[in-house]
Formats: structure tokens, C-alpha cells, sequence
């Protein structure tokens, strides 16, 4: 159930942190949305999963951590409750559930009476290969291949997306499941979605994957202004830019991709089948009905996620209602890219969020670092055998003992002091919001990192409020100066680009990421015809911004004729 391409929606609910959209399918999927689940914290699933089955009078007990695979089975149990509750809403509609999902289509869409796709998240580079121990695990035991497996042994018919790079072993792994492949008929029961940055990189994993005999079934883009750990990395390369390097090059790379896989399949001896769909799909930042059609219609794509907004929808996803004030409340000086993940990488974060208020008074009473109760980001093993997360207390006190007895300078001690204090818990405070909400812990402390999208709206809100905006039916009052998300993702990447750098930008022309960045400018100069009339000025005066920041001649403002 619940086949990705055939939603009549042209929207998806992306993944957002560990908890927020858990258990999002059980709530949208009967009309017609797909949504997905993030598959890192096995043990907030498996409490999910008891919640909701007892909730709906079945009997149901914890995994417990002494069966022989108890991620996997975990993941396993939750997808097929899933399958089955959402399978029982349907085919128990009630008149009110069909009249919403009628009232809730896009403009011109025919009711197909779809179910959303159930799909999943696996971030690749997510994969402890030893317990909390320091004792290696079996080969297949990693945290991703038992997550991968844990998707593969059930029996949904739904898309892995897989994202934060190449995981070589796991794409390997896959090709252990029959599932991935097709069959008799041609059809593939489990579908591929890479979430990509940039064009190489969709070629270079898509031939990867080919040459083992898996299609990629969808390309999924993020812009800078994703929400969470995506952003800005370091290229250059824009958000327009580079759908349109897709939309340019999207068929030649399905008959590349084709080839290969066709070749790999005939040689394992599995049935050929004709090329199966290749979807092109793009998320960050989008916050207009206006952006959501261009987006489509100038890129030619199949489904625009909207992540950030449908955190102010308590209907939709899995969040405390103190959270929900905060980011409802939230200004521009809020929303703030920290560099607090352990994963290394700038993250989104709401500075006003219980997590983060809790990560600076533990610093401020000197006591820094998190309990930290799960350690899915436990891989640092200085000082133990066992691996720690850079953002837990064992060792941050280590680390910044380890500073302090140091030769350093004065000011390269406060320097390293301040790298290690900025680490924060990521991986159970993501899922704080659903532990409060359903009750598994009162004192959690969640974290939420949002796109910086998330100033523009206020909540809470209702999923047709939510789904009216989108589709233009009835849009949400938003400020009257918002830049087009173009602009907004163009002018965060100078200033994140100034900031790494420590340089002005009119500076930076000798920066490798620059050459990127005019060639960015050019084509969206290029972009302004495209665009609605009412748009182009705006757009055009924050383009002139820009181009000044950079130190850019624009041709006398006569480049493209607005």
C-alpha cells in the first residue's frame, strides 16, 4: 500500500529530526500524503509503536535489547503496525474522513483514493559498527544495515531515503534483498530515494547503485535552506542552478543510469524490465503557493517537500506544545546555524529551544555536556574504549581536561574550549517533542531544527490551513518582505561563506566556491522573465543586493529586461 507516485498531491512531508514525523503516516497518509520516518532512534519507535498499539486495544510489548536483532526487529514491528492501522482507516473511512481527503486535493486533481507512501530515512554515515561497549558487532549489525534491514523484512511497498552521502557497505547491504529488485512483472517493491545536494553527486551514487542492479527511483534536492544538518556545503553551487542542471541533463542521466542497470540485472539473471519511473523532487525553504508552482513548472518536478511550516501542525507531526510557542514566536536572531551537531556539520537550530537552553546552563553552571542516553552519535573513542559522543559529558569533561593541561596558547585554549562546549545533544533530543507528547519522559528536553522558514509563519495551525497555503486556496498571512527563497538561500550562503572564512565578501572572488556564485547570479538574472510579473521586481532589487555585496557589475541594471 501506500505506492510512492501515486499520490494526487503534489507536496511531501519530508523527515524532520528523529520524532517529529514518527509516526506522521498514521496521520496523513488515508488522504493521500506521503510522509517519512526517520529510522535512527529504534528505541523512541519501539515506544511509539506500544503507544499506538494499545492505544488501538492490541497487545504489545517493548523489544527487548537482549533479542538476537533488536533494531531491526523493532523497525520491522513499527512499519507493519503502520501498514495495518493506516490499511484499517481506509477501509474504514468514514464520511468525514472522505469528504477531507476530497477537500484537502489540489486544484484539478482526479481522486485516485491513493494512500500516501510510508516511507523511511536512513542517514548513511549514521552506522556505529560497535556497541556502546567498544565490542565490534557483527558484520551486518551496523546501526544502518539493521536499520536497512529492519525496512527490507517488511512488507511495505514504500521508498529508503537515504542521505548524508555514500555508505558503501550499506548500498552493498542492499543488494541482499529481494525487495529492491524487481519482479516477475517488473515491479519494485522497495524504491531508492537520494537526497542529494548537487548533481555529481546524484550521478555518482546513481551508477554506484546501478551497477549492483538498484534504480534509484527518485532524486530528492535539497536547497541551503533545508531544515536541519544540509546546509551550505561549501561549493558554491544555488539552489536554481542546480534543478535546472537536473532538468537539463535528467533524461541522459536516466539512460546512463538504465544501461547499467539493465546490464547488472541480465547479468544476475533477473527479469529486464523497461525503465521504471525516475521522479525529480526538491525541498528547502519553499514558503509561498507562488514558489511551490514555479518551482514545478520551471524544473519539471514531481512533488515539492514542505517540512519547516508543518512543525506548527500538531495534527501532522509529533510535538509539545511548548516547542510549538517557541517556534511560532521565533525571529530572525532564533533561528541560528550552530555548529552544536556532533556530525560536524552546521545545523538549522531554534535557540529557544528547551535542548538549547539546557546545553547553555549546563554550561554556564560547569557542568557541560548531555546525559547522553542513547549515543546513535557515539563514535569517538579518545578517551574509553567504548565510543562516546562529542556532545556527552564524559567526554566533554575529558576533552576539556585535556585542553586545560595543555601547551596551547591562552587564546587557542578558548578557541578549543569553545569547539567542544558547542556540541549539544542531537540524537534523543530530536526526539523530546513525541516523548512528551505521548508521555515517555515529562523532563525531555527537545530540540528543533528548523529551516530559517520557519520566521515567516506562526502557529498553531490546521492541516487544511497548512494544505489551503500550498495550494493557494487561502495563504497564510506572511511578512510583507519576505525574499524569494532564491534570494533568501543566496544571501544566507555569502554570509556562511564570509563567516567559515572570516573574510568580507567582496573579498572572496579567489575562494574556490566563488566562481559558483557569479555563475549563480548570472542565471538568476537570467531567471526574472520566468517568474510571476509581480515578482520580478522584488526579486530583481535583492539579485542588485547581492551583486553589490559580491562587488559585481550588472551591466548598468540592463543585464535581463524585467
Amino acid at each position: 500500500m501506500g505506492c510512492s507516485g501515486t499520490s494526487p498531491h503534489t507536496f511531501h512531508i519530508p523527515v524532520m529530526g528523529t520524532g517529529f514525523t514518527i509516526d506522521t503516516p498514521l496521520r496523513v497518509a488515508r488522504y493521500g500524503i506521503s510522509s517519512v520516518i526517520s529510522l535512527v532512534d529504534d528505541i523512541l519507535i519501539d515506544q511509539v509503536r506500544v503507544h499506538h498499539a494499545r492505544e488501538h486495544g492490541l497487545s504489545a510489548h517493548l523489544v527487548k535489547s537482549t533479542d538476537p536483532d533488536p533494531r531491526a526487529h523493532r523497525i520491522t514491528q513499527y512499519l507493519e503496525l503502520l501498514r495495518e492501522l493506516i490499511a484499517d482507516q481506509v477501509a474504514h473511512r468514514t464520511a468525514e474522513d472522505r469528504l477531507r481527503y476530497w477537500r484537502l486535493l489540489p486544484p484539478g486533481a482526479v481522486a485516485n483514493d491513493a494512500v500516501g507512501s510510508i516511507d523511511v530515512n536512513i542517514m548513511t554515515k549514521l552506522d556505529r559498527a560497535q556497541d556502546r561497549g567498544g565490542t565490534p558487532r557483527a558484520a551486518a549489525h551496523s546501526d544502518a544495515l539493521a536499520a536497512l534491514r529492519g525496512f527490507a523484512q517488511s512488507s511495505l511497498e514504500s521508498s529508503v531515503v537515504l542521505s548524508a552521502g555514500i555508505n558503501r557497505k550499506l548500498y552493498e547491504y542492499m543488494a541482499t534483498f529481494a525487495d529492491f529488485f524487481p519482479d516477475a512483472d517488473g515491479r519494485l517493491r522497495k524504491r531508492i530515494i537520494l537526497k542529494v545536494s548537487d548533481f555529481r553527486s546524484a550521478a555518482v551514487q546513481g551508477k554506484f547503485l546501478a551497477k549492483a542492479g538498484l534504480w534509484v527511483s527518485e532524486f530528492r534536492v535539497e536547497s541551503g535552506l533545508n531544515c536541519g544538518g544540509h546546509a551550505f556545503g561549501g561549493s558554491g553551487q544555488l539552489f536554481g542552478p542546480i534543478l535546472a542542471t537536473f532538468r537539463d541533463q535528467r533524461e541522459s542521466l536516466r539512460d546512463e543510469m538504465g544501461a547499467i542497470w539493465s546490464a547488472a540485472l541480465q547479468h544476475k539473471g533477473l527479469v529486464v524490465p523497461p525503465l521504471p519511473e525516475q521522479r525529480l523532487t526538491a525541498q528547502g525553504g519553499v514558503g509561498t503557493a507562488s514558489e511551490h508552482t514555479f518551482l514545478m513548472r520551471e524544473y519539471g518536478l514531481d512533488s515539492v517537500g514542505w517540512g519547516t511550516p508543518f512543525l506548527l501542525v500538531p495534527e501532522v507531526v509529533a510535538i509539545d506544545a511548548t516547542t510549538i510557542a517557541a517556534l511560532s514566536s521565533a525571529g530572525s536572531d532564533d533561528v541560528a546555524l550552530l555548529p552544536n551537531s556532533p556530525l560536524g556539520l552546521p545545523f538549522w537550530t531554534l535557540r529557544t529551544s528547551a535542548s538549547e537552553r539546557i546545553h547553555q546552563a549546563r554550561i554556564a553552571a560547569g557542568h557541560p555536556g548531555a546525559p547522553c542516553p542513547k549515543g546513535h552519535l557515539a563514535d569517538n573513542c579518545e578517551f574509553s574504549v567504548g565510543p562516546l559522543c562529542v556532545a556527552s559529558e564524559d567526554f566533554q569533561s575529558s576533552k576539556l581536561a585535556q585542553i586545560d593541561a595543555s601547551a596551547m596558547t591562552p587564546l587557542e585554549k578558548i578557541e578549543a574550549r569553545e569547539a567542544v562546549l558547542s556540541k549539544g545533544c542531537l540524537c534523543h533530543d530530536l526526539g523530546g517533542g513525541a516523548a512528551i507528547k505521548y508521555g515517555f519522559d515529562s523532563r525531555a528536553t527537545p530540540l528543533v531544527c528548523p529551516g530559517p522558514n520557519i520566521v515567516n509563519f506562526s502557529g498553531p495551525l490546521t492541516l487544511e490551513q497548512m494544505v489551503d497555503h500550498i495550494y493557494g486556496r487561502a495563504p497564510l498571512p506572511l511578512p510583507a518582505d519576505r525574499p524569494s527563497l532564491f534570494i533568501r538561500e543566496f544571501q544566507l550562503s555569502l554570509d556562511h561563506l564570509a563567516s567559515t572564512t572570516k573574510a568580507s565578501v567582496s573579498t572572496l572572488q579567489e575562494h574556490p566556491a566563488w566562481k559558483a556564485m557569479h555563475e549563480g547570479l548570472v542565471a538568476y538574472y537570467e531567471l526574472i522573465p520566468h517568474l510571476p510579473l509581480a515578482e520580478r521586481g522584488p526579486f530583481l532589487e535583492g539579485l542588485e543586493d547581492i551583486a553589490q555585496q559580491m562587488g559585481v557589475e550588472t551591466r548598468e541594471h540592463q543585464l535581463i529586461s524585467i
